[in-house]
Parts: C-alpha cells; structure tokens; sequence
C-alpha cells in the first residue's frame, strides 16, 4: 500500500489504512484542503470542474470528491469520464477556478489519484501545492452551513469540445489527412482514450480507425504504460491488418506512444521530436522537454536554427520554461506533447493530430519517417527507495567515476557527458529512484544506466 502526497495531487492505492494508501479519509481531507485553498486564493470562481479516468474505483472516487469540494461551498461540474487534457480545457472553457482530475495516469489497476489544477487548467505551482498539503496537515478546512452547500451539476459534452478544438489547430491539416487514406489502429487500454481517440481519428477523416481495447471498463487488459513490452498485440495488429501505423495512450490520455506499419515501435521518445519538427517547419521558435528526455529535440531543434531548453521533470516545471522562452513547441519523453496554441497540458489528442498531419504531408511510411531522426537510446533502470539518499555525497561519487561530465543538480543529479547522458532523481510518482541514461548506441546506454544504478546501490 502506498500514498504520495507531492504538489500536483495525491496518489495511492486504493484499500487498507487511512494515511497510508488512498482511502476514502484520505480523498475527503485533501479535497476539502483543495476547495479551502481555492475559497482563500481570491482568483477564479468558486466552482471546479472534476473528471476521471475508467478505473474500477473512479466513481467511487468521485463521489467522495464531489461532495467534499460542495461541503467546503465549492460549485461542482462533472464531466464524467474524459481525459486529463480535457479536464484542462473546460477548467478555461468554463471560467472555473480549478480543476480535480482523478487517475493514476500510467500507474496499474490498484492505484488512483487526485491531480489538482488551478484557473488556467494548469498543474499547481510549487508554492501553491505546499498550501494545499499544508491545509491538509492541519486540518484546516472551512466547511459550510447547510444553506450554503456547493451545487453540483453534470457537462459531459467535453470530448467533443476537446475534439473541435484539436481540429481547429491552425497546423492541423484535416483536408490532407482525409486525402492519406490511413488507416489506424488504436489500443486505449479500456479507459477514456477509447471515447475520445475514436472520435478524433473520424472527425479528422482517416480512413478506416481499428479500435483495440477501446472500452472504457478500467479493467485494464496489459500494464497501462505505454511502453514498448507491453505493446506487442497492437504491434501485431498493426502489422496483420495493414495499417499505416497504431496509437497507444495511456488510460488518462495525456502520453502517446506510436507504432509503425511494420510493427516497430517510434519510441515515445520520438513523439514530441516528430511533432516538434512539424510545428517547426512552420512556426520558429523555442522548445523545451524535461532532463530526461532525448538529446534528439535538441539535435532537431537547431537543425531548425531555433533553441532548445530543458527543465526539471514534471510537467509544471516543463510548462514554466515553456513560457519563460516563448517556446513553439514542448513537453516530454514520455509521449507528452505540450501544444501552447492550444493549451498549456500534455495532449495525446493534439499530438495525434500534429503527427497526422506531419504524415499526411510527408507522404512516407510512419519508419520511414522515425529514420529521419538522429538514433538515441535510453536506458532506464529503477532502484527501490528504503531510505534518504545522500544526493550530496553521491555527486562526489559520482564526480570521480565520471571526471569528464558536467554536473546538473536541478532535479536530482544530471551528468553530462560528451556522447551522452545520465540522471538519478526520486520518482514523483513511485517510492524510487530512476536511473536514467542515454547514449547513441544502445548496449554503451545499458552500461551507462547499470554502473551508475550499481553505484547508486552501493551508496
């Protein structure tokens, strides 16, 4: 069992004890701390919108939500089950002063959580996330009479307002999609992609959409992270049925993975690379992606004669460096694509639709088009956290195996290397720590990942 309290939400496995997983305690104390926080703020109205991925305990998790958030005189509208970036978009769409998503993100079945958002339908900042957990500690909240209970009503209409916004991007070229002729194939993992990727591969025209574990159930059929061994029935699928190529999101639709028509994997990596070389090659200008993500955005960014930037991971932090740059174009490894002109959020829906249309255009297979990028490989490594790690005396460990890097120690510790890369951070997510390491040739990036993983054991 387990419960994570960060600044952007909570995150626990649902059952056992109060405090140490997520139960129903838990979900009550910090949504009434979110709806006191956001009463106190002064900024957006009192109302918030919540909505939820397919899992087995959403609505349970949402009715506990909803009437927390009314008892402390918070107006509530659900929309039922939508994505993450849906969610993000009807917080603006409807002038609300927050926004409650409930998933877990890629995390399994027995996990859930609450990601808390403020007016701009953006993940809390630091400082704001801390008052929230503080409320929380102290049990502070302002709960109110009975004449003055937040009401709560139902929008589900937001999947097709997400949709009409994507189509509406100005470098989404619907008209050249339809010309493709693709056909595509699609796993969502019996979650709320399968509401949404459908409906947004029709109304951009393709062709012919091969639906793959597209019920929302929550009854997830293969580990929810869209990684490459958990993919093999879609490479299969893609492959079988002729397809042009296969999304993958992950059961809130924030992270999209793609798969060729050969059933080779684009690598999620390459994601945010081929979409930011879309945007591009018709709009100039910064992009940013997370410490850990793949030097190739750099490597595509200045063959563009534009700039790259990285940032700490999470998302927050990503958006932050997005808008001190004025970046075109962002996001991270993972799949998550940051579109700006339409929201500050990571989007599988606008990915898609930018990919698409850098297909249509291209007029290439989808690996022919993933040979065009310069070939990296990460290596990713997972150490179980039993303690506090000395991240001071692990740099000087560091510094001696590895005399020829450069140090970052904006989120955990970086090394720069001249053909390379490692990080060792704390997971925001999991009670870990990733070891993450790349390099342009996948057996040195193993090595890389191992030695530092080794060393991070032996401290």
């Amino acid at each position: 069992m387990a419960l994570i309290k960060s600044i952007s939400g909570i995150r626990g496995t649902i059952g056992g004890r109060p405090g140490e997983s997520l139960t129903p305690p838990d979900i009550v104390k910090f949504s009434s701390a979110y709806g006191t926080w956001l009463k106190r703020r002064g900024k957006g109205a009192h109302k918030v919108v919540t909505g939820r991925d397919a899992r087995v305990s959403g609505e349970m998790v949402a009715a506990l939500v909803n009437a927390s958030l009314r008892s402390v005189g918070i107006d509530v509208v659900d929309a039922g089950l939508v994505t993450t970036p849906t969610v993000e978009i009807a917080v603006t769409g409807l002038g609300a002063g927050g926004g409650i998503i409930l998933t877990a993100s890629h995390n399994p079945a027995q996990w859930n959580a609450l990601k808390l958002l403020n007016e701009a339908g953006e993940f809390l900042s630091d400082a704001d996330g801390r008052e929230v957990l503080a409320i929380a500690e102290r049990e502070d909240f302002d709960y109110v009479s009975y004449d003055k209970l937040g009401q709560q009503t139902g929008d589900p209409g937001w999947t097709e307002k997400h949709v009409e916004a994507v189509i509406a991007m100005p470098l989404v070229d619907v008209e050249a999609i339809a010309a493709a002729g693709f056909t595509v194939a699609v796993d969502a993992v019996n979650s709320v992609g399968g509401l949404a990727m459908p409906t947004l591969l029709k109304a951009l025209g393709v062709k012919r959409v091969i639906e793959l574990y597209c019920e929302p159930t929550g009854l997830f059929p293969h580990n929810p992270e869209p990684l490459p061994e958990h993919l093999g029935e879609i490479s299969r699928v893609v492959k079988e049925e002729g397809a042009h190529l296969g999304f993958v999101v992950d059961p809130d639709v924030d992270r999209l993975a793609i798969v060729c028509e050969d059933g080779s994997m684009f690598g999620e990596e390459y994601t945010l690379v081929s979409v930011a070389d879309h945007i591009l090659s018709h709009s100039k200008g910064p992009t940013v992606s997370n410490m850990s993500s793949t030097r190739a955005l750099r490597d595509v960014t200045e063959g563009h004669g534009c700039t790259y930037s990285s940032a700490p991971v999470g998302e927050v932090n990503v958006v932050a460096e997005m808008k001190r740059t004025g970046a075109v174009i962002g996001g991270e490894g993972n799949g998550g694509v940051i579109y700006p002109a339409l929201h500050y959020g990571r989007d599988a829906l606008a990915g898609a639709a930018l990919f698409l249309t850098h297909l249509a255009h291209e007029k290439i297979s989808c690996s022919s088009l993933r040979r065009r990028y310069p070939d990296y490989f990460i290596a990713k490594k997972r150490v179980e956290l039993t303690g506090d790690t000395d991240l001071a005396e692990l740099g000087r460990v560091l510094a001696r195996e590895y005399p020829e890097a450069s140090q970052d120690i904006r989120d955990g510790i970086k090394l720069d290397l001249p053909s390379g890369w490692v990080q060792i951070r704390k997971s925001n997510t999991e009670p870990i720590i990733r070891v993450y390491a790349e390099e342009r040739d996948r057996e040195r990036a193993e090595k890389l990942a191992a030695n530092v993983t080794d060393i991070v054991k032996n401290l």
